[in-house]
């Protein structure tokens, strides 16, 4: 098992060794300096805050819930909210893509579908499940009796909660939103069917890799595959920094 885990590091190092191997740096910036890759990073930069943003504020009442209260069905909506994670991507895309042909839902498919929202809305999608499962872990790791003692101190559920439970979730939270942002940054197949690859318009990171190899372009193809796994570990590396400061505070 020592032996499997330490080939499965090696082979993470290698592809991306070979990505950086394979591509020059005039490559890289030829690549870069495209006004359709700059908007696409752009896009993809301000979708990712955007659905990640969502992401948490759906994710932090939810996982409370989830992980306080036992009601009947549970088990369903449990189910319920972990289909997008076992769904494969392009499934979510098509799903979305059908929900826009029925009302209330077709009235804002103009303005939706094959647009800018339409990008952020299949990010979250998917983004969001990860980030539930992730708060609802760090609700569960909690002690119920630190709630129970702000109650019989005179607070209500929802000031023990603000005052007591959320500051003790927040490595949760900064989990769940690196998680959310790290997953829609590399969101493609939902993005492909519901929002397209048009450029300058709904082009991302992920649909800009995919234009490069429908092109031909190899080289292109790897540079915007090499700043992905650059924003990816950036983001990485800021969640682990800021978490070691509050376990140092």
């Amino acid at each position: 098992m020592v032996v499997l885990g330490g080939f499965y590091v090696v082979m993470i190092l290698l592809m991306v060794l070979a990505d950086f191997a394979y591509t020059d740096l005039e490559s890289l910036k030829r690549t870069l300096s495209e006004p359709e890759i700059q908007y696409s990073l752009k896009l993809s930069l301000l979708s990712c805050t955007l659905s990640t943003l969502m992401s948490l504020v759906v994710a932090v009442p939810i996982g409370y819930i989830m992980s306080r209260f036992t009601f009947r069905g549970q088990s369903v909506v449990d189910a319920i909210l972990d289909i997008p994670i076992v769904l494969p991507p392009l499934v979510v895309g098509i799903s979305l893509l059908v929900l826009f042909n029925y009302p209330p839902f077709h009235w804002l498919s103009r303005w939706v579908v094959f647009e800018v929202p339409a990008v952020v809305l299949a990010q979250f999608m998917v983004a969001c499940a990860f980030a539930v499962r992730t708060m609802r872990v760090s609700f569960d790791q909690i002690p119920v009796r630190f709630e129970q003692v702000a109650l019989t101190l005179g607070c209500n559920r929802s000031q023990a909660f603000w005052l007591v439970v959320f500051p003790q979730s927040r490595r949760g939270l900064l989990a769940a939103g690196t998680l959310a942002w790290a997953r829609s940054l590399g969101e493609f197949g939902p993005i492909l069917v519901f929002a397209g690859s048009t450029r300058m318009r709904t082009e991302v990171l992920p649909t800009s890799v995919y234009l490069e190899m429908q092109s031909g372009d190899l080289k292109g193809m790897l540079s915007v595959s090499i700043l992905m796994i650059a924003l990816s570990a950036a983001v990485l590396i800021l969640a682990r920094a800021l978490g070691m400061q509050r376990i140092n505070a």
